[in-house]
């Protein structure tokens, strides 16, 4: 009983406070485990410094801090190989990272952080995908950006952030070119700090970016590059030709008819999920994740940008990237044409993440479409007094059955009756 009073006193203490606890963490062979990581995609020879920034903030809004305990990060599930990272060879780990210096197509593969002592674990996984140099195509890998004919835009080189800031001398190629662009303070191509600057984009600027830089690690110098693919969407101006009409005159000179051939149509993509205005709803401290479905004609799919983007920015140059990342798209062929499908997960939900503008962009040539979405932590207000309620319930009928024990009535002990025999001689 009194274990029971505790309990429903915590229950009232969580129902007043307004502040559920945190939905478990599943389990597997004795560990809570996170959901993965968004997968990585990178080039052998260079330095590759895998984080788990989804995995580092389950920690922080749990605050899971036991004792004596450490990170352990392993190839693999059965972890014989985290004890090779602890040495100097081109893989190190280096508390809650693991750094390759530099990487080798072989390191591909997925990687599970531990954080365990003697009676707590939990874990986290992440993908990464090493590419030979030779053979990989450098879209397949790049960050997409869309933009606007007009728009004023940065082309950041992304996820840097564990790389050390001094010594970044960034150098920026476009398409093919072996050449370093010439990036001055005016022209239609700028130097912003580490970022392109783009005045006004036309669609002239559409391609593939690629970063280049050296970092210093440990005293010594290793290749870095991102690439970047840039999508300008705008009004086309209708494309008309013309030609001889030769169903007069087999002379074209003198033909005095013509035609008119025009473009064939592009029909803009459709967004079919989630609804414009949509509102999402999950319990403090829970992982989201979102979808973005959009429609679009099969022969234009592979030129239709989907993307995510976080208070007007890609995800990956929000400064809310720690808590939302993007996954990679998927084209699936349906009745209706083709559906792009793409996945944002957005880390553990708090108050922060409410005041986010979540927005699913679809452009290809033939226009675009956006829709927008909205967070909101589930009221805890109903579903904590029905807790409230099932406590108070459970504590009175205890308690009543504990008051019935104690003041029973107690039962009269059978008196013992002597049959007599009825005659006049007893």
């Amino acid at each position: 009983m009194v274990l029971l009073a505790l309990v429903l006193a915590a229950v009232i203490v969580e129902y007043v406070s307004g502040r559920p606890p945190l939905p478990p963490l599943p389990m597997k062979d004795g560990c809570y485990v996170v959901s993965p990581e968004v997968e990585i995609f990178r080039v052998e020879g260079e330095a590759i410094i895998l984080s788990f920034p989804m995995f580092l903030r389950v920690l922080q809004i749990r605050k899971i801090a036991p004792p004596a305990a450490k990170y352990l990060i392993s190839k693999g599930d059965n972890g014989t190989e985290g004890a090779a990272y602890e040495g100097d060879g081109h893989v190190q780990q280096h508390d809650k990272q693991l750094w390759f210096l530099p990487a080798q197509a072989s390191d591909s593969g997925e990687y599970v952080c531990t954080y365990r002592n003697e009676t707590y674990c939990v874990t986290g996984s992440i993908t990464l995908h090493v590419y030979e140099s030779s053979s990989v195509d450098l879209k397949k890998l790049s960050y997409p950006i869309p933009a606007t004919v007009g728009q004023r835009l940065r082309l950041p080189c992304p996820s840097l952030d564990d790389f050390n800031s001094t010594d970044r001398l960034i150098e920026w190629y476009k398409d093919s070119s072996s050449t370093a662009l010439r990036l001055g303070t005016e022209g239609s191509l700028q130097r912003d700090g580490g970022k392109v600057l783009i005045p006004a984009v036309k669609r002239s600027h559409a391609g593939l970016y690629i970063c280049r830089l050296r970092v210093l690690i440990n005293s010594q110098q290793y290749k870095v590059s991102r690439a970047i693919r840039l999508r300008v969407h705008g009004p086309d101006p209708a494309i008309t030709t013309t030609v001889p009409d030769l169903s007069t005159t087999s002379d074209p000179e003198i033909s005095s008819s013509h035609s008119t051939v025009r473009a064939p149509i592009i029909q803009p993509p459709v967004i079919v999920s989630p609804l414009n205005r949509t509102i999402f709803e999950s319990s403090h401290g829970s992982e989201l994740e979102l979808f973005c479905k959009v429609l679009t004609e099969c022969r234009t799919a592979d030129s239709t940008l989907v993307t995510w983007l976080v208070d007007g920015h890609p995800v990956e140059s929000s400064h809310r990237d720690v808590r939302a990342l993007q996954g990679g798209s998927s084209v699936t062929e349906v009745s209706e044409g083709c559906q792009i499908e793409l996945r944002l997960i957005v880390g553990e939900m708090t108050e922060e993440d409410v005041k986010t503008e979540l927005r699913c962009v679809a452009r290809n040539q033939g226009g675009e479409e956006e829709v927008f979405v909205q967070l909101q932590l589930e009221d805890p207000t109903f579903t904590w007094l029905v807790v409230a309620v099932v406590a108070v319930s459970c504590f009175m009928t205890v308690v009543s059955i504990f008051l019935y024990v104690l003041f029973k009535p107690k039962r009269k002990r059978k008196m013992d009756y002597i049959l007599a025999r009825q005659n006049s001689t007893f």
